[in-house]
């Protein structure tokens, strides 16, 4: 082989093993995150799960000190009792089913917010009471601003200096029950707002083929939890939709966000690429009958 080509490909492949080693490059801190998913919108199973599975995938887990779901705390009248409450216990098993299939989250609780209000107020105010400025915590706001606004105002003024809460759309920022969002802001925290992340995360169902027809049962898990929402009668607007777009937060936080320069609009190929990574380099064992 001619030396030049050979010069090129050894450059090619270091330039190769640079990129993939900068991949997961998150910021100092620790993340929590607040979802809803009991409401109309049911893109938050989803979410959960590639969530969930994206931070065990980058080695993570051990970061993440707060997770809580059902955030919001008054029911829409698109949706009636029974389907909300459906809709908790589905958000429920999302959380701990993924947890537990993909393990490493032994050591968190997942919370339902509504059904869970008090403990998870007091839970995410923990969290928020041990940050410093070489340990933030940055608050994935992946539903309605109540329970932050909630567990940041029986919290010492001074600590809100040390929080960052990613938000990627106003649906989410506007849709407070009891906070406005610039209610929020009010406290003193640092706003971090990136792309609509459903642009390129709430995508037509068969680009998520790969998942539907994976062989480890981990993928397909996370695939069957987020076809839910495409099933779902509530509302017509994910029909033939496979969305995780909440989890684009996680990918930006996971990258880099905005001390390392995250990936601010990430897709599916991002996704999976991190995802089946993991499941390589991780067989699932199985087990003998």
């Amino acid at each position: 082989m001619h030396q030049k080509t050979l010069l090129f490909l050894f450059i090619f492949s270091l330039i190769s093993i640079t990129v993939v080693a900068q991949i997961v490059k998150p910021p100092k801190g620790r993340i929590a995150i607040v979802a809803d998913g009991n409401s109309p919108d049911p893109d938050d199973l989803g979410g959960t799960a590639i969530s969930i599975a994206l931070l065990r995938s980058a080695g993570l887990e051990d970061r993440l000190v707060h997770y809580s779901h059902s955030c919001d705390l008054v029911r829409d009248d698109r949706i009636s009792e029974k389907a909300e409450k459906e809709r908790h216990h589905l958000m429920q098993v999302a959380c701990d089913m993924t947890a537990r299939r993909w393990g490493g989250f032994e050591q968190l609780k997942f919370y339902d917010a509504l059904w869970q209000k008090e403990e998870t107020i007091n839970d995410l105010a923990w969290a928020i009471n041990a940050s410093t400025a070489d340990d933030p915590l940055w608050i994935i706001e992946a539903g309605e601003p109540d329970i932050i606004g909630m567990a940041l105002k029986i919290t010492p003024t001074e600590k809100h200096q040390f929080v960052k809460v990613v938000t990627h759309h106003p649906a989410n920022d506007n849709a407070g029950d009891y906070y406005t969002w610039q209610q929020i802001l009010d406290f003193g925290i640092e706003e971090v707002r990136i792309p609509d992340q459903n642009i390129k995360l709430k995508v037509d169902i068969e680009q998520w083929d790969w998942a539907k027809k994976h062989e480890d049962p981990r993928i397909r898990l996370i695939w069957t939890i987020g076809n839910i929402a495409e099933i779902d009668n509530i509302v017509n607007f994910q029909k033939g939709k496979w969305d995780c777009s909440d989890a684009g937060m996680i990918l930006y936080w996971i990258t880099g966000a905005n001390v390392n320069d995250g990936l601010k609009q990430g897709d599916i190929e991002d996704v999976k690429n991190m995802l089946l990574k993991y499941i390589n380099k991780n067989p699932e064992i199985k087990r003998r009958k």
